[in-house]
């Protein structure tokens, strides 16, 4: 028993002894490499155009924003689409670091708004229930209507504008968006350092899931088939404020 003791020990230093125990190291060692390599699966890219593809093969009815159009009444009549988690990264460094991780792919604009003083996070992790309206389900008949329009009439429903920080959270917590579905995020707009207000919106448009920059100017024109992510108001200045500065 002492001599298969110590020849344990010498295969361990000369690795290509032909013993029973070379077997059960290389047996150990292809346990841990699979093991490896499933973490780094599950650890890897998830925005790029073929995590896209398996998100839609895999779900059978991916989650989506779209529903049928009902004219909104109030706030309070629409239910909840997505709840996510703000407030789980130290810096906006941090945030940006995880988005390039995953490999999303991140606009130059709405990068530079990731980047400015404007954009700031939550200081404690905190849970955000949005809600998904299209502009023609608030009320509007025309084709367009401006950004300025949307966010009063939205206000005067009982919606509110989000944290700037729900952007780039739903997008690292929203893997499975649906090919051609764009969101915009109801925000208050941040400039860019020229100086245009922006906006962000998460899109799939098949080749990758991106975050990109949306117009943020008062008379900016959005399609009424658009549709927008709010919160329910929760007592926040009139929105059409938000422009006046």
């Amino acid at each position: 028993m002492g001599r298969i003791a110590g020849e344990d020990v010498d295969c361990y230093v000369r690795p290509y002894c032909s013993t029973g125990w070379h077997r059960r190291v290389l047996f150990v060692m292809m346990l841990c490499t699979a093991f490896i390599l499933l973490i780094g699966s599950n650890a890897r890219a998830q925005c790029t155009a073929q995590d896209v593809l398996q998100n839609q093969l895999r779900l059978e009815k991916p989650p989506s924003a779209s529903r049928p159009q009902i004219l909104v009444r109030a706030a309070v009549d629409v239910p909840v689409w997505k709840t996510i988690a703000i407030g789980t990264f130290a810096n906006s460094l941090a945030l940006r670091n995880a988005l390039d991780a995953a490999g999303c792919a991140i606009g130059d604009a709405a990068e530079e708004i990731l980047a400015r003083p404007d954009f700031t996070l939550s200081t404690r992790k905190t849970d955000v229930e949005l809600i998904a309206v299209s502009v023609a389900e608030l009320g509007f008949q025309t084709d367009t209507a401006s950004l300025a329009e949307i966010y009063a009439r939205a206000q005067r429903l009982g919606f509110g504008l989000a944290a700037a920080e729900v952007g780039p959270q739903l997008r690292l917590q929203y893997f499975d968006q649906p090919i051609g579905e764009f969101l915009i995020i109801g925000m208050e707009p941040i400039r860019t350092w020229k100086g245009e207000p922006g906006i962000l919106t998460l899109a799939n448009g098949g080749a990758a899931l991106a975050l990109i920059r949306q117009d943020g100017s008062a008379d900016a024109q959005i399609p009424v088939a658009s549709r927008f992510l709010f919160v329910r108001s929760n007592g926040v200045a009139d929105a059409a404020a938000l422009f006046l500065h």
